[in-house]
């Protein structure tokens, strides 16, 4: 299989030659390899999946870094966090910018240690697993916001897949994308590999049938508000061990916590995270559902479409170098004059604008599906931007009236809410 372009290799450029260092960060086999090594072929690349390697800078670092003098790519650096010690010190001892290319699969760890020991000095970037443009060769690369400059342009390349699911059930992951990979082996390999590997080093994990077990229950909870005893119940372990466990998930790319909105004026808010998986692929491994036409008609469809909808957003961020951690989050609850329950799938933050994002399987969305909006009328230090409904729009389906969504492409619901098709994000 040819390698598919990724989106974020002009941020990785861009950064390579205003910093002393560079880090890619993701979950284990997204392709932060594949990409230094196609990106920046003339350099020398080392990987401390290498035993040997990993032996040699972690009993004599400075020989290590003596050895392979910058420019050098240095994968899977999180085996060797001491070394981050050794790379500052390289670093300030040149103004060479783009001396170090490292990347690793533990992206919080990572994020730690480089702000700890490389503060200035590195551009931390996050490579996602491959997103729906990047699979069907989609040039536009801007975050998504909804509003109509976005959909202006977005208009000018948007390509739409012929089955969305095809692609939520397959996922992302580079290596399952190949027609002769065999999908139920993949992901089989892919977490026996992460239980053997990752989760042994970011815990004293022992009892990986557990652990196993755990990450099905959290699959089977994806797009659901966190409920610790709930999860800690179906497993057999107490609360504190899900917390510990949910974190050694979150740490390695796994899955995402959805923070909730909170503000003075909404007292009543939820402010517990909702769970997402990063990959849908990886999810509906772990929750059985082996087919597309399974998953499509199956009771978790639902699920598996907004947390596909919610990836997809933060894809957009990343493969732009932006902390996507930093513009979005969710609503539940009410005000102080209402006595009904509100949601707002998804919230976007920008520039002192919040635009919500309701996500609805239905290829037939309504103006009533967006009342939860106007909460955000309330918030007197922030202004709603335009709202959006993503949805799954039939190809070539002409509706009527004034729902436009209903056809294949974008249309109003209602003042100031766009109905979207899912292939705009």
């Amino acid at each position: 299989m040819s390698c598919i372009q990724r989106q974020i290799e002009d941020v990785v450029c861009k950064a390579e030659q205003s910093f002393k260092a560079v880090l890619i960060t993701g979950a284990r086999q997204t392709g932060k390899s594949t990409l230094l090594r196609e990106l920046f072929p003339e350099r020398k690349q080392l990987s401390f999946d290498d035993l040997f390697l990993e032996e040699q800078a972690k009993e004599n670092p400075e020989m290590f870094m003596m050895l392979h003098e910058p420019p050098v790519v240095l994968n899977e650096v999180q085996r060797v966090p001491d070394l981050f010690r050794y790379l500052k010190l390289q670093c300030d001892g040149s103004e060479a910018k783009g001396q170090f290319l490292l990347s690793g699969s533990q992206p919080f760890s990572l994020m730690r240690l480089a702000s700890e020991s490389l503060a200035g000095r590195v551009a931390v970037l996050e490579l996602s697993t491959l997103s729906l443009r990047e699979l069907t060769g989609d040039s536009f690369t801007a975050p998504f916001v909804p509003g109509l400059a976005y959909l202006r342009e977005r208009q000018k390349t948007v390509v739409g897949p012929k089955n969305v699911w095809e692609y939520i059930h397959r996922g992302g992951y580079p290596g399952v994308q190949d027609s002769n990979v065999d999908w139920q082996m993949y992901f089989s390999s892919y977490v026996t590999t992460y239980l053997e590997r990752d989760v042994r080093e970011l815990s004293a994990v022992q009892d990986l049938d557990a652990f196993r077990k755990f990450m099905i229950a959290c699959a089977a909870r994806t797009g659901e508000i966190l409920n610790y005893s709930n999860i800690a119940g179906e497993i057999g372990k107490d609360a504190d061990t899900v917390k510990r466990w949910l974190s050694i998930l979150e740490a390695s790319g796994i899955i995402y916590l959805l923070e909730p909105y909170t503000s003075s004026v909404l007292k009543r808010a939820i402010k517990t995270p909702k769970l997402y998986f990063r990959d849908t692929g990886l999810a509906a491994y772990l929750t059985r559902w082996l087919t597309v036409e399974t998953l499509a008609n199956g009771a978790m469809s639902g699920a598996f479409f907004e947390t596909f909808v919610i990836s997809e957003i933060i894809k957009s961020y990343a493969n732009r170098g932006l902390d996507y951690r930093y513009f979005v989050s969710y609503y539940r609850g009410r005000d102080l004059k209402s006595t009904t329950e509100s949601e707002i799938d998804f919230i976007i933050e920008e520039n002192g604008i919040l635009y919500p994002v309701e996500i609805k399987q239905s290829s037939k969305p309504k103006a009533d599906m967006t009342a939860a909006f106007q909460l955000l009328d309330t918030i007197p230090e922030k202004k709603r931007g335009m709202g959006a409904v993503v949805c799954l729009c039939p190809e070539k389906k002409r509706g009527m009236g004034a729902v436009v969504c209903l056809c294949s492409e974008p249309g109003v619901l209602r003042e100031n809410v766009l109905a979207l098709p899912v292939r705009y994000i």
